[in-house]
Order: structure tokens, then C-alpha cells, then sequence
């Protein structure tokens, strides 16, 4: 049995974003596609863009922490290689949700 939907969220649009959300509807209507979007943006699991900024973050990291330790001479050890990846490996979703939340937002058409 589906659970009712007593609570309410509302919000005033513009004419312009009206017409844009009605046009991202296809079909739907407004409230029920912006319903899902909330939801979807809520939701905790990650996005594709999330989790491939957070990879070429990672990826940088490693990268330039590489690039310092060679042109300063240091020779690097497997274990050395481990330390650089694992410490990418635990900034890499912090960095990228800070990016994200950052970046300036693209209008839809």
C-alpha cells in the first residue's frame, strides 16, 4: 500500500521558469516532475558527475603529489606509490562535493 503524501512544499516561479519547467515535464505535470526531481536530488547516492569529478580529483592529486616528489629528487617506493593513492582515494569525494557545490549551475533548454 502506498504510503499518502500529506505534507507540502512550496515555491514562486517566474513566467520564464514556469515555462522551462513545463517543457522538462514532457507530459507530467508540473508538481509531479518537480516532485521527482526533488527526490532525486535528495536522494543519497551519487551522480555520474559526482563520482567521475571525484575520480579525476583523485587523479590530480596523485598526479601532482608524483610530479613534486620527482622533481624534488625523492625516489619513490611501492609504499610511497600506496600512501599518495590512498590519501587521493579519501579526499577525492569531499573535494569533488566542494567542487560541485561551487560550481556555477547550466540552465536547461
Amino acid at each position: 500500500m502506498a504510503t499518502a503524501r500529506t505534507k507540502c512544499i512550496s515555491t514562486k516561479v517566474t513566467t520564464d521558469e514556469h515555462a522551462l519547467f513545463t517543457r522538462l515535464a514532457r507530459g507530467q505535470t508540473v508538481s509531479g516532475w518537480a516532485r521527482g526531481v526533488l527526490v532525486a536530488a535528495a536522494s543519497t547516492a551519487p551522480s555520474v558527475e559526482h563520482i567521475v569529478l571525484a575520480e579525476v580529483v583523485a587523479l590530480r592529486t596523485i598526479l601532482l603529489n608524483l610530479h613534486f616528489a620527482l622533481a624534488s629528487g625523492q625516489t619513490l617506493t611501492t609504499h610511497t606509490m600506496q600512501q599518495l593513492i590512498e590519501r587521493a582515494d579519501q579526499d577525492k569525494v569531499h573535494k569533488a562535493h566542494e567542487q560541485l557545490a561551487t560550481a556555477p549551475r547550466r540552465q536547461q533548454p
